[in-house]
C-alpha cells in the first residue's frame, strides 16, 4: 500500500504551501489523479485522513478529480486516450504506445483560512 507514503508527501507539500501563505488551517484540497497513477481511491482517502492528523490539514475536505491518460501511438502517429497501461491503441489496435500524461497525482488547489 503505497498510498500512505503518497499522502505523507502530499501533506508535507500542503503544509509548506499553507505556511508560505500564512494559513492557520487548510479546509479543502483538490487532488487530480491520473488514470494510470495506480492509486486505490479508498486506500488514498483512508491514508489521507491518517496522514493529516495533527497538521494544518486535519479534517480538511479532499476533492478528487480524475484525469484521462494520453498516449502517443507510434503505429498510427496519433495521440489517443487510454485507461490501462497494456491497452492497445483505440484507433489502430497497435501496442507501441508512449504514455504522455496520466500517471501523476497532483495537488491542484488548496483552500485555506
Amino acid at each position: 500500500m503505497h498510498e500512505i507514503s503518497l499522502c505523507m508527501s502530499m501533506v508535507e507539500i500542503i503544509e509548506q504551501q499553507a505556511k508560505r501563505h500564512g494559513a492557520q488551517k487548510v479546509t479543502k484540497v483538490w487532488l487530480e489523479i491520473g488514470a494510470l497513477a495506480c492509486v486505490e481511491e479508498q486506500a488514498l482517502l483512508f491514508s489521507f485522513a491518517s496522514a493529516t492528523r495533527g497538521t494544518l490539514a486535519q479534517d480538511c475536505e479532499l476533492q478528487l478529480s480524475h484525469r484521462p491518460a494520453q498516449a502517443w501511438c507510434w503505429d498510427c502517429g496519433t495521440c489517443v486516450t487510454v485507461s490501462h497501461h497494456a491497452e492497445p491503441c483505440p484507433l489502430c489496435a497497435g501496442h507501441r504506445l508512449r504514455i504522455e500524461e496520466g500517471e501523476s497525482l497532483r495537488i491542484r488547489q488548496l483552500e485555506i483560512e
